[in-house]
C-alpha cells in the first residue's frame, strides 16, 4: 500500500467496552486510522464527510440498527466494505444484511481477534481494489471518448 494513505476503519457499537476493545486491538495491531462511535447517528454523519474503507457495526443498537447504518454506508461510501458484528446468532438477520447492504462479512460476538484482523485486512483490500477499478474505468471512459473524437475528426478530414 505504498503511497496510499492509511486505511480508514469506522467502528460502531453502543457498548463502550466493545468500542474500547476494538479500538485498542486495531491501534496495537494495525496502522489503520480508526473512528469509533457508540451512537450510530454520529457515525452516519461522519460517513457524509469522511472517506471510509471499512464500516464495522453492531447489529442491535438504539435509534438505528447496524443494517440501517451499513445501508447508509453503502449509499454514501459504496466502495467501503461493510462488516456486521452481532451477539445474536440470527441467520435471518445475516441474510437480510447480505441482501440489503451487500455485507462483506458477518461476525459473531465474542469475536476472535485473529479472525477479526484477517477480515478487516481483506475488507480494506477489497475497498482499495474497488476504488482502483473505479479509477481505471474512468480512465478508460476518458480514453474511449478521446479516441471517438479523433475518429470523427479523421473522418471529417477525409470526407
Amino acid at each position: 500500500m505504498e503511497g496510499n494513505p492509511k486505511p480508514v476503519v469506522l467502528l460502531v457499537d453502543d457498548e463502550d467496552m466493545v468500542i474500547t476493545s476494538l479500538r485498542a486491538l486495531l491501534l496495537i495491531e494495525t496502522d489503520y486510522e480508526v473512528h469509533a462511535f457508540t451512537r450510530p447517528e454520529e457515525a452516519a454523519k461522519l460517513l457524509e464527510t469522511t472517506h471510509v474503507d471499512v464500516a464495522v457495526s453492531d447489529y442491535l443498537m438504539p435509534k438505528m440498527t447496524g443494517i440501517q447504518l451499513l445501508a447508509r454506508a453503502k449509499e454514501l461510501r459504496p466502495e467501503a466494505s461493510r462488516v456486521l458484528l452481532t451477539g445474536h446468532a440470527d441467520k435471518a438477520s445475516a441474510i437480510q444484511a447480505i441482501n440489503e447492504v451487500g455485507l462483506f462479512q458477518y461476525l459473531e460476538k465474542p469475536w476472535e481477534n485473529a479472525q477479526l484482523l484477517l477480515v478487516l485486512h481483506h475488507a480494506v483490500e477489497r475497498a482499495r481494489l474497488l476504488s482502483d477499478l473505479r479509477t481505471k474505468i474512468g480512465e478508460l471512459d476518458t480514453a474511449h471518448s478521446s479516441l471517438k473524437d479523433v475518429q470523427k475528426r479523421l473522418l471529417r478530414a477525409f470526407l
